[in-house]
């Protein structure tokens, strides 16, 4: 199960940190959005690249997604192991959530950039692929990420 203050916090992020080891057992990081989690421990993310992510799972399941707060002094990391669904296999809700997140992430730009916050100004998100296949995350682990200090004083 995964608490609802983890899952709003994940929720809540713009892009997770997710890793994945390679064929000879090093880390590989990369950077996507999730697209839905459920409290039940399942996480899913869509890659739109199906590069040096979508090659390891193949190799090896294992996988962890880590968020940060910086601002907040907070975060958290999921460990499990993870799936590949095939688009033809997936859920049309899937798609449109992933879709709906990706509006999200263009009309945020937007509003950034008309209070003056600079960005990119070009909107990467519209350029980006559709997604050939989603990543389905089993939760096994969740890792606290926020130091204890922080965690007593609160």
């Amino acid at each position: 199960m995964i608490p609802d203050e983890v899952a709003h916090f994940f929720l809540s992020q713009g892009c997770v940190i997710v890793s994945t080891l390679d064929e000879s057992g090093y880390p590989h990081n990369s950077c996507k959005g999730i697209i839905r989690l459920d409290r039940k421990g399942t996480v899913y993310l869509l890659d739109v690249y199906k590069q040096k992510t979508f090659a390891n799972l193949k190799v090896n399941p294992l996988i962890s997604i880590t968020a940060v707060d910086e601002h907040n002094f907070r975060g958290y990391s999921l460990k499990g192991e993870a799936k590949i669904v095939q688009k033809k296999g997936l859920d049309p809700e899937i798609i449109k959530a992933w879709e709906e997140r990706i509006t999200g992430r263009i009309t945020q730009r937007l509003i950034k950039n008309i209070h003056e916050e600079k960005g990119h100004l070009r909107h990467p998100e519209v350029l980006l692929p559709e997604p050939e296949y989603l990543i389905v995350m089993q939760v096994k682990e969740i890792i606290d990420l926020t130091p204890h200090h922080i965690k007593r004083g609160a």
